[in-house]
């Protein structure tokens, strides 16, 4: 039996690949568990500058296990907070993300690739909340992640009416950021990942997070506060004296 995520690093760059296509790459326990302990190997190597996450076979992610949801509904919640898990781990963590959405992102699996950074969008993917056509409340923080990103009326015709984005009307809506032929889809998020490969790790960090500060509807004083903080350190750092040196020189002559 096939491991439930496979991971593939390659100059800093990992790819992590959902690997259990026959039931859609559902977020189960064990591929849950893998998420994390794949994360927390990352974060500590101290080499790994970004990660993509995509699916094997033709969905990115179904979401849910229907067997979790059934459990849940006989007062048996556990599963249920397993499967947030799967995408809060990755919400959480320091390093930049990407999801490389393959094909249908469904429910949780829909909150999967909105708790990543970025998401590249196949041209046979699409984005379905799918929520209330199961008769549930939209969970995980769901409509927050879909309404910053969206705004209120996407999000109210994704939510609420069932509608669906492939991945040009994704790009449109502000969900994607790019949409490729499917053949592209990997080689363009790791070409993106790639970008962050030169930069000092922990510089890498604290700009993912002053990112993620910046969205929380804080103001612009607080932000310009926690951004010089940020910038007097990073002139500390070698590799950017180094850089600005070689800038001067070849400016200069």
């Amino acid at each position: 039996m096939n491991a439930p995520l496979d991971v593939a690093v390659e100059d800093g760059v990992a790819v992590l690949t959902l690997n259990d296509p026959d039931r859609r790459n559902v977020l189960s326990g064990a591929l849950v568990g893998e998420i994390a302990a794949a994360f927390d190997r990352l974060e500590a190597d101290g080499t790994t500058a970004a990660v993509v996450i995509t699916g094997a076979g033709p969905a990115f992610c179904a979401g849910a296990d229907l067997a979790d949801l059934l459990a849940a509904a006989d007062g048996d919640a556990s599963g249920v907070h397993t499967v947030y898990e799967g995408f809060l781990r990755v919400a959480r963590s320091p390093l930049p993300t990407i999801a490389a959405v393959n094909g249908p992102a469904v429910g949780a699996g829909l909150n999967l690739a909105l708790a990543c950074d970025v998401r590249l969008a196949a041209e046979s993917a699409w984005f379905d909340t799918r929520f209330l056509k199961i008769g549930l409340h939209p969970g995980g923080g769901h409509t927050w992640m879909l309404h910053r990103l969206v705004g209120p009326q996407t999000a109210a015709a994704m939510v609420l009416f069932g509608e669906r984005l492939d991945g040009r009307a994704a790009v449109a809506a502000g969900l994607a950021y790019r949409c490729v032929p499917d053949a592209e889809l990997l080689p363009a998020a790791r070409a993106l990942a790639a970008g962050a490969r030169d930069v000092d790790p922990e510089l890498l960090r604290r700009t993912k997070a002053s990112l993620r500060r910046a969205g929380d509807g804080r103001g612009h004083e607080q932000v310009l506060e926690d951004e010089t903080r940020d910038q007097m350190w990073s002139l500390t750092l070698p590799s950017t004296r180094d850089r600005l040196d070689a800038l001067r020189r070849k400016i200069s002559g």
